[in-house]
């Protein structure tokens, strides 16, 4: 049996479901204002719908596994390739730019005369985000343990006292 194709509006709830994890707010924004639980609960329940938030989610992790490895090697990225290039300008001899790993510099400023001037991208900056998207995901989960261990303790006071 063919798939049909998702209309621009089923793909948009797709796309914010992805961000928010909140089906009505998802069917609000992508334009389904009558009715938008009921839209959304029948849009979450078409397969066609849910794979696509899958393949969506999929990109979405990609996307965060590609800014984590980006921020990491701006953390511990070497800074040699930029060195030979100063020492080479010096010199009056070129490298081969395409062989230097100049991922981690910000800025590459010519000064009069033979002078160059290289800033890099800010390491403890780039180790913050890293730590901020490595304690995000832990945090969620230590919150959740601690609310429920919570309610679970107001439940077994109130049963206490109760009985």
């Amino acid at each position: 049996m063919k798939e049909r194709k998702l209309t621009k509006k089923e793909l948009d709830f797709c796309r914010i479901y992805v961000r928010l994890r909140n089906p009505k707010e998802s069917a609000i924004r992508a334009g389904f204002e009558i009715l938008p639980e009921y839209r959304a609960t029948s849009l979450l329940s078409k397969k066609e719908i849910r794979q696509k938030i899958t393949e969506l989610e999929k990109e979405v992790t990609a996307d965060e596994n590609l800014i984590s490895a980006g921020l990491q090697r701006l953390a511990f990225g070497s800074c040699a390739d930029a060195v030979k290039l100063i020492l080479s300008a010096n010199q009056d001899t070129s490298p081969d730019i395409d062989s230097l790993d100049l991922f981690n510099v910000a800025e590459i400023k010519f000064t009069c005369g033979k002078g160059m001037e290289i800033k890099f991208f800010d390491r403890l900056k780039a180790l913050e985000k890293l730590s901020e998207i490595s304690q995000s995901g832990k945090d969620e989960g230590a919150l959740s343990f601690y609310e429920a261990l919570e309610r679970s303790t107001a439940k077994h006071r109130s049963s206490e006292n109760n009985g």
